[in-house]
């Protein structure tokens, strides 16, 4: 009998740690981060266009929450995709652009631009390396940008990712221009081939939490689509903001495969997941406009840098719920460590955890911080929509705190204030109306650059001739 005691104990013991261990397994959620390439902030039906059809779009955001005041941590590819995967602001890892940082026609540029870093450093702890920390398995499908092997920053599967910034020539069929993958079927859609192998990655580990990071190359030009989507969106027109058929055929394509992913995670019941939806920046305002806002991708007026975020998790996020608490991409590092439980006493990180928002709660009011200390050459002079037509933006720096947003750039110290509130457009400059709100803030972001060590251009360049353009269009005539 008292044997029989012992041998039912041990029995129960067993079971509770075996049912132990299964919980701490389960309590963390899969997460899934969807970063579409240069997808503007109007650029779905969810966020207000009548053009672009995004019914899963919609789905995701019934399921969880939408956010109207979330930026990207940059205005274009490279540096915000290493501020999220870094979880630092650009001047911690010095990549402000892609590629050279002397961009535009020297001529035309007063100062020296600092030099800019392209490969985010394999001795940067990245998140990808947390949730290593944390026991999960991580997978990468789509563009990375960061260097030319992301197995080396935390990922256990890559596929498709590498230093190119976009798939070149005819690059969205195979066969495919980009290194990391292997071609399977002739004219397959390189959108559709990254879901599906985002799909049975999370398939063969469906018993594991996961992470998949899952940045599409789309709908970053050169645009393409197929023929049928090109001719339904002809045939259905637009109007004078949003009209390229083959845009909207890729943002189609995009929707579609978020549905079948959505539909996958029904199947396989793995209702513990983390969503995120979201743009690694503005979208170009020659391939569509998104007004209100001011400029496009490339530009730190909202246009550039104010992006859609729907963010899916069920049982914590409450369905179709709308938050205007500003976030950033930089937020989800910290976020995510506080989803998954790991502590990094030494690692230094600018965001904020979010995951009070989440769960219906509030944050602290913060500012968020930009530091472009390089230039940016125009995309389309007539239709940037930016503070000169040379360049979709000059080095400067730039601060949002509440609905006040500071623009100073560093060739003249020139200062530009607005109201977010009641000029989402930033047409009128408050600078001479409320100096002391222009004081404040100033201040603030002069403390974070000393913070920072941001490197702040100061060497005047000798070939800058201030009568060049004057010539140059004297010269066209």
């Amino acid at each position: 009998m008292k044997n029989l005691f012992i041998i039912v104990l041990l029995i129960v013991f067993s079971f509770s740690c075996t049912t132990k261990k299964q919980d701490e397994t389960t309590q963390k959620p899969n997460i899934i981060y969807i970063n579409v390439d240069d997808l503007g902030w109007m650029d779905t039906e969810t966020y207000g266009s009548s053009f672009y059809e995004t019914p899963n779009i919609s789905k995701l955001a019934e399921m969880g929450m939408m956010f109207t005041n979330g930026y990207a941590s940059a205005s274009n590819c490279a540096p915000s995709r290493a501020c999220l995967i870094s979880g630092q602001n650009t001047p911690r890892h010095g990549i402000y652009t892609v590629s050279n940082s002397d961009r535009g026609n020297k001529k035309t540029r007063k100062l020296i631009p600092i030099k800019n870093t392209e490969i985010l450093n394999d001795s940067v702890f990245t998140m990808a390396e947390m949730f290593k920390k944390a026991g999960y398995i991580t997978g990468t499908f789509g563009k990375w940008h960061l260097g030319e092997d992301p197995t080396t920053q935390g990922f256990d599967v890559n596929v498709g990712g590498a230093l190119n910034g976009n798939p070149g020539s005819d690059g969205y069929f195979s066969p495919y221009n980009i290194k990391n993958i292997e071609d399977n079927t002739p004219n397959e859609n390189l959108t559709d081939r990254l879901t599906s192998e985002a799909i049975k990655f999370i398939e063969n580990n469906k018993e594991k939490p996961f992470f998949v990071y899952l940045p599409f190359y789309a709908v970053h030009t050169p645009l393409s689509t197929t023929s049928l989507l090109e001719k339904k969106y002809t045939d259905k027109g637009g109007n004078k903001l949003q009209n390229k058929a083959v845009y909207a055929g890729m943002i189609e394509t995009v929707d579609k495969n978020i549905g079948i992913l959505l539909n996958t995670l029904e199947k396989l019941d793995l209702k513990n997941t983390l969503i995120v939806f979201t743009s690694d920046n503005g979208g170009i305002r020659a391939v569509s406009s998104q007004d209100p806002l001011r400029a496009g991708k490339g530009s730190y007026y909202e246009g550039g840098i104010r992006v859609p975020y729907i963010i899916s998790w069920n049982g914590v996020v409450q369905p179709n719920s709308v938050s205007n608490t500003p976030i950033s991409n930089l937020d989800f590092y910290p976020t995510f460590m506080d989803v998954v439980g790991v502590e990094l006493p030494n690692k230094i990180l600018d965001g904020t955890s979010i995951l009070p928002v989440l769960k219906g709660e509030s944050i602290e009011e913060r500012a968020l911080y930009y530091h472009f200390p390089i230039y940016l050459q125009s995309y389309n002079k007539e239709k940037d929509d930016a503070r000169d037509p040379l360049f979709r933006t000059r080095p400067g720096s730039v601060i949002i705190e509440g609905n006040w947003k500071l623009h100073q750039y560093f060739e003249d110290d020139a200062l530009e204030l607005y109201n977010l509130s009641t000029d989402i457009g930033e047409r009128t400059n408050l600078i001479n109306t409320n100096p002391e709100k222009a004081r404040e803030l100033l201040e603030k972001l002069d403390n974070w650059r000393n913070n920072t060590n941001a490197p702040i251009p100061t060497e005047l360049n000798l070939d800058y001739d201030p009568n060049f353009v004057q010539k140059k269009k004297k010269s066209d005539l």
